[in-house]
């Protein structure tokens, strides 16, 4: 939950540095006031399962028509009542999460509202200018893991080969590689380093898990340039 609150007030900090019309450059569609309207929502999305406990899956609110210091505001303000709705849930809460694996409402939310907030924060610092806060190798390895094990599990992920090809992810800087298994059907990842690899894609585990998520690019690619390539054009999560 610490990382949740540094992360979110970080990255309102540095909108409200670079301006709510910078362009954020990971995002050529965006300005930061996109930015902090998109995550504002997400905050208030996520809060809403736990605090209402809701089994089912449901939209988001429509963006809200704020700019400048009440935008500003209107973020910081969901970002608050998010951490507030998280320390004060029941450890067992039960509610509705849309990644494999997850051991409990409660987990599941902080940890994924911990990941989106921290590479919007990179985001929010990117478009402010100068070179963002890394984030902690631990945390990196554990956004790394839940992308491959989590995001890309599912059916809507679109990284997919016509014949059967093998890609590796490997830290550097951490006892963590995973192995994606990449097909016709969705990748499958196992948190290991079996078999051979046609590609490996390796650097420290902060700039793997920007890189994975194309906000910088790849550290160090061996092997088949094509399989990071497809991975570049293929894996923005929808």
């Amino acid at each position: 939950m610490e990382i949740l609150e540094h992360e979110g007030r970080s990255l309102a900090d540095a909108a409200e540095q670079a301006g709510p019309g910078a362009p954020v450059p990971a995002c050529p569609d965006w300005r930061v006031r996109d930015l902090l309207r998109h995550t504002g929502v997400v905050h208030r999305w996520a809060a809403g399962f736990v605090a209402d406990a809701c089994p089912t899956p449901r939209p988001m609110e429509e963006h809200p028509d704020l700019d400048g210091t009440e935008l500003l505001a209107w973020y910081r303000a969901g970002h608050r009542a998010l951490l507030d709705t998280l320390r004060e849930a029941k450890p067992d809460v039960e509610c509705w999460t849309f990644l494999p694996g997850a051991e409990s409402g409660l987990g599941f939310w902080a940890r994924r509202q911990a990941h989106e907030t921290a590479v919007h924060r990179w985001d929010a610092q990117a478009a402010r200018g100068g070179d963002p806060t890394p984030v902690t190798t631990d945390f990196a390895v554990d956004g790394v893991d839940e992308l491959l094990r989590g995001f890309h599990a599912r059916r809507k992920s679109r990284v997919r080969t016509p014949e059967p090809r093998v890609l590796r992810i490997r830290a550097t800087d951490a006892d963590a590689v995973w192995t994606v298994r990449l097909s016709q059907e969705p990748p499958v990842t196992a948190r290991d380093a079996a078999g051979d690899a046609e590609c490996e894609v390796s650097g420290p585990a902060a700039e793997l898990y920007l890189s994975l998520w194309n906000r910088l690019p790849v550290p160090e690619v061996t092997g088949d340039q094509a399989l990071a390539e497809l991975w570049r054009e293929t894996s923005a999560v929808v």
